[in-house]
């Protein structure tokens, strides 16, 4: 597990006191670790849970490429026991291929499986999948109880508002989850059409919580506690999953939880507790990709870790033309100089 600074939260730690229950999870932190396409690898979830990330979802995963057990696709499950506990998200809108990858994930050591109905790619709307299953209520609620039929872990679904603002369907989307026999429904404050721009539909949010009698976990420009606790404030949402928030911003987790706890919120990580962050995440990303790629991975981090540091752009230019661990350590060296 990765060795970062203290992860001691101040005062009782717990984010709003009572627990997320997933079923038979009790999870303390009612902040979680969203699934970020290309990001979301075993290195990064390590990371993030040794500052305050308790639970937390795998990449998301092709449903039909699981079903024919691509290599590529197996790989993105690889976890560890520190790892937990852990979610895995598919995708996918054939009845035979969520149904197929469902019993493959039975043989993971994982805690629940999500089924993404929000994804707004293009490429996967496209093909019927991610946030187009919003346009088939009945079709989804159908594809979502053969999922929790076969499954005997927790199965649960990621939604939206509705896939434009002429059909906000949240709502009836959210009673056929339940009615399909999900444990808790995952809902992103905003429709397809919008992607990850514009305002988040706080009112939406709300009327999925008072619809539903499970819990509903919302996200949504997680992005700073104060944002945080406004999602928690304007939705009455059980809780908080956290996406873009997390990108170079481990800490996040545990200033929530700060904030949660007293009521000020805790001054940002200095440069040199930055750097402490990136060189055990280096090191993760070489144990788990070997030394030749884990800087090349590591390169995205890198940006994200440096964002709105001074110097930042200069550093950045050089990690990109790093291919080394021993040169990427040095630059990390140069964040601690900042100021």
């Amino acid at each position: 597990m990765p060795n970062t600074t203290s992860t001691t939260r101040s005062c009782d730690g717990n984010i709003l006191g009572s627990p997320l229950v997933l079923g038979s999870l009790r999870i303390q932190s009612r902040c979680v670790l969203a699934p970020l396409s290309g990001v979301s690898d075993l290195p990064f979830r390590l990371i993030n849970r040794s500052l305050g990330c308790e639970l937390a979802f795998a990449q998301m995963i092709n449903a039909r490429a699981l079903m024919r057990s691509n290599w590529r696709t197996v790989a993105m499950l690889a976890s560890s026991h520190l790892d937990r506990p852990l979610g895995v998200q598919l995708l996918g809108a054939d009845t035979e291929a969520i149904v197929s990858a469902v019993r493959k994930l039975q043989d993971f050591d994982i805690d629940f499986i999500d089924i993404n109905a929000a994804c707004p790619a293009r490429k996967v709307v496209k093909r019927g999948e991610g946030a187009y299953l919003l346009t088939m209520p009945r079709a989804l609620e159908d594809l979502l109880r053969a999922a929790v039929r076969c499954s005997r872990m927790p199965v649960t679904v990621k939604i939206r508002t509705g896939w434009d603002t002429s059909t906000r369907n949240a709502r009836e989307i959210a009673r056929c989850a339940r009615d399909a026999g999900v444990t808790a429904i995952f809902i992103h404050g905003r429709t397809r059409a919008q992607g990850y721009s514009g305002d988040v539909d706080y009112r939406a949010i709300r009327e999925v919580k008072e619809e539903v009698d499970i819990p509903v976990i919302a996200s949504g420009d997680g992005l700073s506690p104060q944002l945080i606790k406004k999602m928690f404030d304007e939705t009455g949402c059980d809780g908080v999953a956290i996406a873009r928030g997390a990108l170079g911003n481990p800490w996040i987790f545990r200033r929530a939880a700060q904030f949660f706890s007293c009521g000020t919120v805790p001054p940002p990580p200095a440069p040199s507790e930055i750097a402490h962050v990136m060189r055990v995440h280096l090191a993760a990303c070489s144990e788990q990709y070997g030394e030749e790629q884990g800087p090349v991975i590591f390169r995205k981090h890198f940006t994200w870790y440096t964002k709105g540091l001074p110097g930042g752009k200069a550093l950045r230019q050089k990690a990109f033309s790093t291919r080394t661990m021993e040169e990427m350590a040095r630059i990390i060296q140069e964040v601690c100089s900042v100021s």
